[in-house]
């Protein structure tokens, strides 16, 4: 039961780009985002998409694959674990974020069936 304290599995779609960044330590993060979508029915009765945007960081081996292979629009399948941090701002405010380390994923539609 161990894989299941903290395991979140997600289907959206792109919303940009994959960008990768290089430290100096040589290691190489890749983040994007997903929107994922939730239908719901408001007062009056009609239905409605409630998107919630998702940050997804993947390092290494698995973030250069990502940045290959997705792009803006395609809808994608992951699987990760949910990381929160803390910084403090250029202006010393104390931030907290919260994101999605990218353990696997899978791609829904081919390049060309992607929503751009």
């Amino acid at each position: 039961m161990n894989t299941l304290r903290n395991k979140v599995s997600l289907i959206g779609r792109l919303g940009a780009q994959p960008e990768v960044v290089k430290f100096e330590s040589g290691a190489a993060l890749t983040r994007f985002r997903i929107a994922t979508n939730e239908p719901y029915k408001n007062k009056a009765g009609e239905w409605q998409d409630q998107t919630q945007w998702h940050e997804v960081k993947a390092w290494g081996k698995l973030g250069e694959i990502v940045s290959k292979l997705l792009n803006k629009g395609q809808e994608v399948a992951i699987d990760g674990r949910i990381v929160n941090s803390e910084y403090e701002s250029k202006t010393g405010e104390k931030r907290f974020a919260t994101s999605i380390e990218l353990k696997e994923f899978l791609l829904l539609n081919a390049v060309g069936d992607a929503k751009k």
